[in-house]
Order: C-alpha cells, then structure tokens, then sequence
C-alpha cells in the first residue's frame, strides 16, 4: 500500500479537516515542509528576541518589591504592581497555548505541527521557574521550530544552549571545580552535571549509549561557562571555565584557550555519532507509527540519518516514501493518540473557528482545554521529566484518563465549536472513507448531536492512528 490522503493527516499530521485541505502525494508533504513556515505568520508567537525584555521585566518587578524594605507604602505598592503584571503573563501565555493549536487547526502542512512537538518534547524545558515558564513558549519557537527540517546538529546546538535549557537543567550553577569563580567564592560552587548527562543519554546516543561516567564528567567541565541571567541570552564566562582539555568518547576539545565553539564542536560530534542516528531512528518511527514499527524502516531512517549528516528533512522523507509508512492498521489497532494529539485533532476535525477560540476569556479556556489536559495526564508541554512523555501506549491507557478523555469529548466540543455537526457526517470528516461501520451504526444510533460527536471521537478508530 502507498500513499493514502487520509493517512497522510491523521497518522503524520493533526487529524482531517472539513475545510483545510490535506496534500495530495509524498511530494507535496516534504514540498509543504521545505516551504517557508507561513502559518507562523498567521498565528505568532514570539521569539526568544522578542521575549527577553518582558521576562527581565517581570523579574526585575518581583526584586524590586522583595528588596523594599518590610511593611512599607513602597513594598506594598511595589508586590501590587508586580502581581498585576505576573497575571498578564500567565494570561498571555494561555494565549500562545491557543496560537499553537490554532496552527494545528488551521495549518496545511500538519506535518510540521507533529515535528515541532515530537522536537518540543525531545528537547523539553519547560521552566522550573514563573519565568521561564513565561519564556518556554517562545523557546519553542526560536531553538525548535526552525529546525524541524535542517540538521539536527543545528537544533542541538540551539535547544542545549538556550537560556531556557540551561536554566531547567541547573547548568547556570555550574562552575569549574578549579576555575576563577570556585577560588574567589570558597562557598561550595561547583560542577553540576545534569545537562551533560541529559545531552548524553536523552539528546543524543540514548540511554544504552556507549559513554561512560568518565565522559559525563568531563562533558560537564566542557560546558562549564554556559549561563544567563533570566531574561538575557547565553554567554560565555570566562571565570566559570574548567581548565584545561576534556576528553568526550575519545575525542578532545578545548586544547588551546577555552572557547564556546569547542562546545559546539563537542556538540557536532553527538549529533553525527552512529549511536545518536539510531537512537533517533528508533524513536521518530515509534512516534509516528506506533511502539513496533517496521525494523526495515527504522534502519532506513538511521542510514538516511547518516548519510547526510543527521538532515532531518530527508530522515522524515525516507519515512514517509517506506511502504511500512501506509500500512493499514486493524481495527482497533494502531498508534494511540497522546491527550495533546487527541484534543488537537478533535478540534481540527470541528473545524473550530479562530475567532471564537481567540474571544474565549482565559477561565474559559482553562476549563475546557488545560485542564482536561491536565486530567487526561499531559499537561500542556510541561513533562514530568527531562525524558519528556511516555511514548508507549500502555501509559495512556489508564480508567482516569480515558474517563477525562470521555468527559472532554461530551462537553468540550458545544462549548468551543460554532455549530456541532450532524454526527452521521461527521463520522466522515473526522475518520475519513475507510470509517469502521460500526461507528457509522453508533454515529446514527445516538440520541443527540453531543453524544453522536463524543461516540465519533471516542471510538477507537478516532483514538488510534
């Protein structure tokens, strides 16, 4: 079996649209996907760029009413003035929630949309603090989104290296055990070794990665003198640097004057290791085309991998030319959708207006999409783990969160929807020609047009792709 149009949508993209048209061939996939990124402009969200000034803003907000002296007019003015700018970025950031998935309703090219939040969770910084949660949004879009079809070296360098990651995963307090900043202070400051580790085992070669605790040892002196203040981007800091060269499985960098490019070499390196384009084979099929993927496919993806230097784009078209890529699944079969995967393509598949989703206050939006989320056991992009979300099915199959998944699909869909459609077509806006009949039967069956939807979409062959 070859390429099949509803395929196309609901296993590698968002789900089918009633009035968004999907592509026509593989062509035109990895044609949309080389494009510029158009919907971007549609629905914005910001840059790192863009965001840095309002996050220092809002940090420096909450230091200068912590530092007013207690009980005073000025500190009470000042907490004031900094609570009502904390609920404007936490209402602003529901905003580029509904941005994103905007872009999933609305978007031609879903494919995209799919590898900006496979990428997202692959690299996932979601912020341990209320400032960088602000800013995670905009990390997405600056260290991710751009290199979803480029090198994969390139959004290494640009995840590891942002201000968000280092933050998550503690990097700003690492400092040299020998270098200027230890010997000044004498106050305990020394190596931490999370991202190196992180970047090892989660990144690049994988958990069963031949590294050893030597090489995360001396990774972690490598990356010494990686940080940023909250709301600046990364430096470089000279004082923070463990002296001399590190030795990261064999190779050596770091043998003159310590400079950020050798972290970028190191970084390279990963990228380009056979272990890291298997790794990535393995867990891009999986994501795609469920827990057992073809192992012909897979290992079409790692040598693809490796031929061009870890080209994501040309990774994503060798999947997608695979024959495995089309196979039809049993009934009942197939890769189960994640919350986030599910809602999306629910409201794809409603053909939910951006007009009504955008006049939507911030308690209501929370009611009906964040917090579902949260129940259903994936809050939005906040993973509780540097590993990200589970990928096996078996995680998402839980009473609780197919009991959340059913509670969202009877009253979410009225609520955001302009108009619910006759259950008996929707059957084939949202499944496609080859609908089960048995979902058509209990399509007609149903008592009202909001049971009829919630059967459509809770039925198995909308929950599995």
């Amino acid at each position: 079996m070859g390429f099949d149009p509803d395929i196309a949508q609901m296993r590698f993209g968002y789900g089918l649209s009633p009035v968004v048209p999907g592509p026509a061939s593989v062509d035109a996939m990895v044609a949309q996907l080389r494009r510029p990124d158009a919907i971007t402009q549609r629905f914005v969200i910001p840059t790192s760029e863009a965001m840095n000034p309002k996050v220092r803003a809002l940090y420096l907000a909450q230091r200068a009413y912590k530092r007013a002296e207690r009980g005073s007019k000025d500190r009470h003015d000042l907490r004031a003035t900094y609570r009502k700018a904390l609920k404007a970025a936490r209402v602003e950031s529901a905003g580029w929630v509904r941005q994103a998935l905007l872009r999933r309703i609305w978007s031609e090219d879903g494919l995209r949309e799919r590898l900006v939040a496979f990428w997202a969770d692959h690299f996932t910084a979601p912020g341990q603090s209320t400032f960088y949660r602000y800013a995670a949004a905009s990390y997405v879009e600056t260290a991710i989104r751009p290199h979803v079809a480029a090198r994969f070296e390139d959004m290494l360098i640009a995840a590891v290296t942002h201000p968000q990651m280092l933050q998550y995963l503690d990097q700003n307090r690492s400092v040299g055990p020998n270098s200027r900043f230890a010997k000044k202070r004498q106050n305990g400051a020394g190596l931490n070794e999370n991202l190196a580790r992180e970047v090892l085992e989660l990144h690049t070669l994988g958990v069963h990665g031949s590294y050893t605790q030597k090489d995360v040892r001396e990774f972690a002196e490598l990356l010494t003198g990686l940080t940023a203040g909250t709301g600046q981007d990364t430096r470089y800091d000279s004082k923070r640097i463990e002296p001399g060269a590190e030795t990261v499985l064999g190779q050596t960098y770091g043998t003159r004057r310590a400079r950020i490019s050798d972290i970028h070499a190191a970084l390279r390196d990963l990228a380009r290791h056979p272990e890291t384009a298997r790794h990535l084979a393995q867990k891009i099929a999986r994501h795609f085309l469920g827990d057992q993927p073809d192992a012909g496919l897979v290992m079409e993806l790692e040598i693809r991998y490796r031929e061009t230097d870890g080209d994501l784009g040309a990774v994503v078209e060798a999947m997608l030319r695979h024959e495995a890529a089309w196979h039809a699944r049993p009934e009942g079969g197939g890769n189960f959708k994640q919350p986030e995967q599910f809602v999306s393509s629910a409201l794809r598949a409603l053909a939910v207006p951006e007009a009504r989703f955008l006049r939507m206050d911030a308690k209501t939006f929370e009611r009906l999409i964040l917090s579902p989320l949260r129940h259903m056991g994936q809050p939005w992009r906040r993973p509780f783990g540097p590993d990200g979300f589970a990928e096996e099915d078996a995680h998402w199959l839980s009473p609780q969160g197919m009991g959340a998944r059913l509670q969202w699909a009877l009253a979410s869909p009225a609520a955001v929807a302009a108009d619910l459609p006759d259950p008996r077509e929707f059957v084939g806006v949202a499944l496609g020609a080859e609908a089960p009949a048995v979902v058509h039967f209990a399509a007609k069956a149903a008592e009202n047009r909001r049971e009829g939807i919630a059967l459509v979409l809770m039925s198995p062959a909308f929950q599995r792709v």
